[in-house]
């Protein structure tokens, strides 16, 4: 199948496996990736009343959480370019009683916000999908408050030895069969393996972090490597 743009295939791959995103993330990440932005959460330490954004918010899962924790007098935007994801998402939105989700059909690469909105900008397994990470880290940085944070939960690239080649094993063999064999979509599930691949290692997010301008980065690795945070700090 031919694709003009990474964008457009993007597009098609999680405008078709949407309804099994969720069972399929858990089956991957063998449930982790729920500990991984449980622990995440705890070094952001968000208030109440604060005000975040989750870029390329899928399902809504990181959205519901900062929800929680910003209360009432928060405020909370999910945007993401796929409207079946979001259709996901605000159903989960509704059934959590007491969070209030402002969700948006947007791009991450023009987010349409004004300068210096948000306490918070998320993104989580999001930045490996877009066209172009530099300018969707520049947008985070543009929106996000003086003294606020930008926050990836990512992919990365383990440097372990022998334990990198089995984990580029399953990402390339097993998991598109994962795929197969509980989303029908061998296809779409291929894609997340070539992103996951292609996606920078720790160290070299951690400088785009700081050319897009970020001052100070905090920098944490889960699953041996095979995934990480990147908490940048806007001055």
């Amino acid at each position: 199948m031919g694709y003009s743009s990474k964008e457009e295939r993007v597009h098609h791959v999680f405008e078709k496996i949407y309804e099994n995103y969720d069972s399929m993330n858990s089956v991957i990440s063998f449930k982790q990736h729920t500990l991984w932005r449980r622990d995440v959460m705890k070094r952001m330490h968000v208030s109440e009343g604060d005000s975040a954004l989750d870029v390329c918010c899928g399902t809504g899962d990181w959205s519901i959480s900062l929800a929680n924790a910003v209360g009432n007098d928060g405020r909370v935007v999910g945007l993401d370019f796929s409207e079946n994801m979001l259709s996901i998402a605000k159903e989960k939105g509704k059934q959590e009683q007491g969070t209030k989700i402002e969700w948006i059909h947007g791009n991450a690469m023009e987010l349409p916000f004004d300068d210096n909105q948000f306490d918070y900008v998320t993104i989580g397994f999001g930045l490996r999908n877009v066209p172009d990470y530099m300018t969707v880290l520049k947008e985070m940085y543009r929106v996000v408050k003086p003294g606020g944070m930008v926050v990836c939960l990512e992919t990365s690239q383990p440097t372990l030895i022998g334990y990198r080649q089995l984990y580029y094993f399953y990402f390339r063999f097993i998991m598109p069969l994962f795929g197969k064999i509980f989303a029908k979509s061998y296809q779409e599930y291929s894609w997340l393996q070539e992103s996951a691949k292609d996606f920078p290692g720790k160290d070299q997010l951690k400088q785009m972090f700081f050319d897009a301008g970020f001052k100070h980065v905090d920098v944490k690795t889960y699953a041996g490597g095979g995934a990480a945070m990147h908490m940048g700090h806007k001055s």
